[in-house]
């Protein structure tokens, strides 16, 4: 596994944690670094990922509501919903990651930590956001 998807899955249990315990990202994040074998490059990146979501939240979660038709953000599962919430980061904000690399992983962990229907679900949200910004 590379280091960005493995920075991916970190951010991922870190954003899913947080919202189970009401707690800050970065206090699970600490714990799961600390837990799992995770080189520099994967924390520092997950770190980045986390930071991004939580900095532009809103307006991410905006447009995941606007562009997940009869979905409400909060209905979500919390996977898929953080799920995307790192796919739009990687998008709209990451400069060095391809929109279509930010999709297949967001689809690849999907498959490993959601449902047999969320790959293609996300898959939608995210092509979608991405093809709405580069119009």
């Amino acid at each position: 596994m590379g280091n960005r998807r493995k920075s991916r899955e970190l951010a991922l249990q870190a954003l899913y944690q947080a919202e189970v315990c009401v707690e800050t990202p970065f206090e699970h994040f600490t714990l799961l670094c600390d837990n799992f074998e995770a080189d520099k490059k994967a924390i520092s990146y997950a770190h980045a990922l986390i930071e991004g979501v939580g900095v532009h939240g809103a307006e991410i979660d905006a447009l995941i509501a606007k562009h997940a038709k009869n979905w409400r953000v909060g209905r979500m599962s919390i996977i898929d919903r953080n799920l995307i919430r790192i796919g739009v980061f990687e998008v709209l904000f990451r400069d060095d990651v391809p929109a279509t690399v930010a999709i297949n992983e967001a689809i690849e962990i999907a498959k490993r930590y959601s449902t047999d229907d969320a790959p293609s679900f996300i898959n939608g949200i995210l092509d979608a956001i991405s093809n709405g910004q580069s119009q």
